[in-house]
């Protein structure tokens, strides 16, 4: 047996713990096929479609099965955005006095499938965007500060680009994401 803390196998060490530093470099790097993959993520494009038609509901899980299998900063920032669009949808039904589109987004979010056939979800419109917003900023604010561990740059620079899509869509920015982001 191979006695790791003799002196004599302190090469043996350095080689294991060598090939350990390596293995986990390589795996922990995308490929650059990964890298195109992750642009063109099915996940994405059903989040896409997903906003079109304010189910944020499905456009938050298809983002957070995207930051599952594509871990990075774009993946950060994009569910922050989804988690900002909802809201922006939120006050621009609020602004319109739609309340009761506002109740149809609170069942959305809260549905449990069949379950809600039988015992469906109860709650007021106006509380509902309250719940909704506080759970949307904590969340938001969480996936930000992430996206920003990673790398601040790049966070800046995507968050530029959707600051431009909202000024250029300022009626519709939460129903989809900035051309750049190629979704």
């Amino acid at each position: 047996m191979l006695n790791l803390k003799d002196p004599e196998h302190t090469n043996t060490r350095w080689n294991i713990l060598l090939i350990m530093v390596l293995f986990a470099s390589i795996m922990g790097l995308p490929s650059s096929g990964n890298a195109s993959e992750a642009k063109t993520s099915p996940h994405l494009q059903r989040a896409k479609i997903f906003l079109a038609a304010t189910d944020y509901r499905r456009a938050i899980e298809a983002c957070q099965r995207h930051l599952e299998a594509y871990p990075s900063v774009e993946a950060y920032v994009y569910l922050t955005y989804v988690y900002h669009a909802l809201e922006g949808y939120l006050e621009h039904l609020a602004k319109r006095d739609e309340w009761v589109k506002i109740g149809y987004v609170s069942i959305s979010l809260a549905t449990r499938g069949m379950f809600d056939l039988v015992d469906p979800p109860n709650i007021m419109p106006r509380m509902a965007r309250e719940m909704i917003h506080e759970g949307v900023r904590q969340q938001s604010d969480v996936t930000a500060s992430m996206a920003n561990q990673l790398d601040k740059n790049r966070t800046d620079e995507l968050w530029a680009q959707q600051t431009a899509w909202r000024e250029a869509n300022p009626d519709r920015w939460w129903a989809g994401v900035p051309e750049a982001w190629d979704w």
